[in-house]
């Protein structure tokens, strides 16, 4: 791949984190610009949230610029690949389901609950989502190069000629149930989204709107790609020449945004009404198991492709001096 593209996209994903966090910034140092009404919200919570996102986006913005330094492929694999896994959780989905509901609100004449103007302004979403928006598409795009630049060979190659670890077998007993977990999660949310309130307390079932439709929506489809991604990856004689990268994009996307998006959020909002007085400590009903459950499995595809990326990462660092891998069409010769 041209590697004139991984500085220039690099570079774009560091200035569209800028006006969000010169926005959380403000708001961290008790200046309310753009809040309409700065009493929906505790102030301790309100000060935890933006100063945690703050730090989320400052990472992100980091990481890009780690991407564009000719050292950044000697970087631990690691200290990239865990800020990126995390950012594909939350922009996937919420890029996803901003623009599928802004669609859908659109075609059929609901209010879009960002225009409303209730708790900040119509122009703060502007500015947050935007840049969201070139973020999500330059962060990732920059890493997709720099993935091919650094491990090309192995996402080349068909699924049924990976290295065999030495933890592969027991990984496949934790995640092929994980698979299943998130297939189950994802049409619940699926089912939300087509406007569904199994499980929904009737308050929350009264509050959804065309966005909320379309965040479940995209989660769910996401999970459901994610399940079918590990699956791939686990069980390889379900597609064996299907090339690495294929599956491995599906189980990277929907494992991080079961995490990110789905068992993150839930467990901010847990701390979020732990610390606003009155509000009970964890949400009720099915979401509050959902969001539980996406956690759960987020954490064992955390954990499985942390001991994966470990020893694969080990095994090319064991090679000796001098000794070059070339792979080509799936095969492996040594030099």
């Amino acid at each position: 791949m041209d590697s004139r593209r991984l500085p220039l996209l690099g570079r774009i994903a560091v200035v569209a984190c800028l006006p969000y966090l010169a926005l959380k910034l403000l708001w961290v140092l008790g200046f309310d610009v753009g809040v309409v009404d700065n009493h929906r919200i505790g102030r301790a919570a309100w000060f935890a949230a933006n100063l945690f996102t703050f730090l989320l986006d400052a990472v992100a913005a980091a990481v890009a610029h780690t991407l564009t330094r000719p050292g950044g492929r000697r970087a631990p694999a690691w200290l990239l690949a865990f800020p990126l896994w995390m950012a594909s959780g939350l922009l996937v989905p919420l890029l996803t389901g901003l623009v599928g509901g802004s669609v859908a609100g659109l075609l059929t004449g609901r209010p879009n609950p960002l225009a409303a103007g209730d708790f900040l302004a119509p122009w703060v979403f502007g500015v947050v989502y935007g840049g969201f928006l070139v973020e999500g598409v330059t962060l990732l795009g920059a890493f997709a190069v720099y993935a091919h630049q650094r491990w090309g060979g192995l996402l080349r190659r068909p699924v049924d000629a990976l290295p065999d670890t030495g933890s592969r077998a027991l990984q496949r007993i934790f995640l092929v149930p994980a698979a299943v977990l998130l297939a189950v999660l994802g049409g619940v949310r699926v089912l939300w989204g087509a406007g569904s309130t199994l499980g929904v307390p009737a308050g929350d079932a009264a509050g959804r709107t065309v966005l909320s439709a379309a965040a479940d929506w995209s989660q769910g489809l996401l999970s459901l790609a994610g399940a079918a991604g590990l699956l791939l990856l686990v069980l390889p004689r379900l597609g064996p020449r299907l090339r690495v990268r294929v599956p491995l994009a599906l189980a990277w996307t929907g494992g991080a945004s079961a995490f990110a998006c789905g068992g993150c959020l839930w467990l901010g909002r847990a701390v979020a009404d732990g610390l606003s007085p009155g509000a009970p400590a964890v949400s009720g009903g099915l979401p509050g198991l959902v969001g539980a459950l996406e956690l759960f499995a987020g954490v064992v595809v955390l954990c499985a492709g942390s001991f994966t990326l470990g020893e694969l990462t080990a095994g090319v660092r064991g090679n000796a001096p001098g000794r070059m891998i070339v792979e080509r069409f799936g095969t492996r010769t040594s030099t």
